[in-house]
């Protein structure tokens, strides 16, 4: 039922942009506001994976139509970039990498539009990473949801590019802003830069320069700020540094931890916590070609 009410007002909305000038159009959207933190929360709550699956294309697009209306809205461009990221991470990549990817690239330009409202790190992104972490300061506490996003994003695509040497050039910035991202608010969305940056060190074996204790003690944390509630957290534990350190068996242990959770183990993160038990029994499928 919030999703149809949701849909009514998006319509609502744009039957009436369509007879008004482009202020009234932008002061419309951005006064739809609270009404996206609530549909955010809702979704959030939503335990039928299928149902979020269905709906969240449209409601993408829906945003996409509403940052064109208001291109410099860094809320509405930070919860747009997080859609992205979140139906690429869920539902496309595995499946589509290519399309993974370029959603993915959705993601992180829109989190990097809201960026680079700040003129010293717009100057600074394409440069050398010593000004770039510099720039880094203009940010504070209520920057952390753009630069994580943008962070997220760009690590992903590069997860998905390790043959294009760009990635080179990408993963010190990344590792800058998800630092930044935790030096700010370790605590946004119950350490989730934590879990990623666990998963950064992790990428790689430890005979080609991996670091396992960092990968660990950053997903330590994760779980320590989250209660061990978000199991998205652990499935990426295991996805990653159990793979880098060759543990088969903790890969195991730990997906069967993430399949065996009760269903209502933190009923605020329902949606993300039952995908992380869809994705966590298909890996385990496979762990016989993973190890």
């Amino acid at each position: 039922m919030r999703f149809v009410r949701f849909f009514l007002s998006i319509a609502f909305f744009f039957l009436f942009a369509l007879t008004t000038g482009c202020n009234t159009t932008k002061f419309m959207v951005n006064s739809m506001e609270p009404l996206m933190d609530k549909m955010n929360a809702a979704v959030n709550k939503h335990t039928d994976v299928q149902m979020v699956k269905d709906a969240m294309p449209a409601a993408l697009i829906q945003m996409d139509g509403m940052i064109e209306a208001s291109p410099d809205n860094i809320k509405l461009l930070v919860r747009t970039a997080e859609g992205y990221n979140g139906y690429s991470f869920v539902f496309v990549e595995g499946k589509d990498n290519e399309r993974a990817k370029k959603l993915y690239l959705r993601s992180f330009g829109y989190s990097l539009r809201a960026l680079k409202q700040k003129k010293k790190f717009a100057d600074a992104f394409d440069g050398r990473i010593d000004a770039f972490k510099a720039s880094l300061d203009v940010f504070d506490k209520e920057d952390v949801p753009a630069l994580f996003w943008a962070a997220s994003a760009w690590l992903s695509w590069a997860g998905l590019n390790v043959d294009d040497p760009e990635i080179f050039l990408a993963l010190p910035k990344i590792k800058a802003m998800l630092k930044r991202s935790i030096e700010l608010d370790e605590t946004y969305k119950y350490g989730i830069a934590h879990t990623v940056l666990g998963s950064l060190y992790a990428t790689r074996p430890v005979m080609h320069g991996g670091k396992p204790g960092l990968a660990k003690a950053e997903f330590d944390r994760a779980f320590e700020l989250s209660k061990g509630k978000m199991l998205v957290f652990k499935l990426m534990y295991a996805r990653y540094y159990t793979y880098q350190i060759q543990d088969r068996e903790l890969f195991v242990k730990t997906l069967n931890e993430i399949i065996d959770a009760p269903d209502n183990l933190f009923p605020a993160m329902g949606f993300i916590n039952a995908s992380a038990k869809i994705k966590a029994k298909k890996l385990l499928q496979d762990v016989d070609n993973i190890f």
